[in-house]
């Protein structure tokens, strides 16, 4: 009965999909892009911003430029770099009394998914101070505009440039949750490949595994549209002939372009036909351990994949025909099967480890909860996993 009650909840919202305020970010692409976003800012008529970054991305003085370019236009910035990796709500009310007590009027966010999440999630406080982030929790908590948001990633892998979602870190209860909001997806974002040749390759290799598993799970996933369909095949591409060459040789520009554009595509086909136990699973193992989220992902989407038995055969076979790594007389099981085997190899040659250390068996039960609690009755996923099934995968994950 429970997975009827799911299955009608997951139509419903699809439906209602259809009917959502989607924005896509107004894009600034290419090489030296950046060197754009001043002027930009100028011609909005905006006088005084907050920078919302951490403190690795500003001891890389990435964002030197910039700044120097807002001074020269005489656009006021202040900076906020102490967002830790899983934003935690400590700090984004740091960064939001900043902004309030020094009247800005927009935020940039700059470095990877961490910051961004942190921004959206100051927007969200800015736009309903009447509200607590854990009151923001979950769906269409926000329905107010935020103030201008401006997303420049340095890695290429979490999407959160196009994204509905912000994913904050309760550190007290360790609870990793999403606010989740049409408002909350960046007005603008900066796509320049210069900014991620610097990324360390461990980075590079977690991050691109993100974006491929936003776009197999929404394409595996039963709310999938004819956009989002093809959103994540072209991601699938791109980042199984991109990503290897990234991480071994990163100062290749059209590498570093291609998996930039992989991340954005990944970000806009899951926000609309969303992820599933990979991520439900991910989001425990950041919360509990700070595991990084892209890491977290490559580990555990061969083991889902693998769990979900027939019901991805079909998908996954399309998948690995795309790659051309099947042959047309294979069975669907085979080239499923194969495609498992790609994320795998393709896991080991970037030095991806196949389990997650670490793990204490005390803290799976309520790891589970929290997992069940969030793909379901959400996550429109191909088989709907019980909290028995949960458990097993975290065994099997388990180092």
């Amino acid at each position: 009965m429970y997975d009827l009650y799911a299955r009608l909840y997951q139509r419903t919202f699809k439906l209602g999909m259809n009917f959502l305020p989607w924005r896509d970010p107004e894009l600034l692409e290419g090489p030296g892009s950046l060197g754009q976003l001043p002027q930009k800012i100028k011609d909005l008529g905006i006088g005084i911003v907050l920078v919302i970054t951490d403190r690795e991305i500003a001891k890389l003085r990435l964002m030197d430029g910039m700044l120097c370019a807002l001074d020269a236009l005489g656009i006021k910035y202040l900076v906020y770099d102490r967002t830790v990796p899983n934003p935690t709500i400590d700090s984004i009310e740091e960064a939001r009394s900043l902004y309030v007590a020094n009247q800005c009027e927009a935020l940039i966010a700059f470095g990877g998914g961490s910051p961004i999440d942190c921004a959206k999630a100051v927007g969200a406080r800015i736009a309903r101070p009447d509200k607590s982030i854990p009151q923001l929790k979950g769906m269409f908590r926000v329905q107010k505009a935020i103030p201008p948001l401006i997303a420049v990633p340095t890695t290429a892998g979490t999407g959160s440039e196009a994204t509905l979602a912000a994913v904050v870190t309760n550190s007290e209860t360790h609870e990793k949750y999403a606010i989740m909001d049409t408002s909350l997806i960046p007005h603008y974002a900066v796509l320049d490949p210069l900014l991620t040749l610097k990324l360390p390759p461990a980075i590079t290799a977690a991050t691109g595994i993100d974006a491929l598993t936003h776009a197999v799970e929404a394409y595996i996933g039963k709310s999938n549209t004819k956009n989002t369909w093809q959103w994540s095949r072209e991601v699938v591409q791109l980042v199984f002939e991109n990503l290897f060459e990234a991480y071994s040789n990163g100062k290749n520009l059209e590498a570093r372009t291609n998996m930039l554009k992989a991340a954005y595509l990944g970000g806009k086909a899951f926000t609309r036909a969303y992820v599933g136990n990979a991520h439900a699973i991910a989001h425990t193992l950041g919360g509990f351990y700070n595991v990084p989220h892209g890491k977290a992902n490559a580990i555990i989407l061969p083991y889902v994949l693998e769990y979900y038995g027939k019901s991805v055969y079909q998908p996954l076979s399309e998948l690995a025909d795309l790659i051309g790594i099947t042959l047309p007389t294979d069975p669907k099981q085979m080239k499923a099967q194969k495609f498992i085997e790609e994320i795998k190899k393709l896991n080991r040659a970037l030095n991806i480890p196949d389990k997650v250390s670490g793990i204490a068996e005390k803290d799976i039960p309520l790891m589970v909860k929290r997992a069940a609690a969030e793909a379901n009755p959400l996550y429109p996923v191909p088989e709907i996993l019980n909290r028995k099934q949960l458990t097993e995968l975290y065994y099997l994950i388990k180092e």
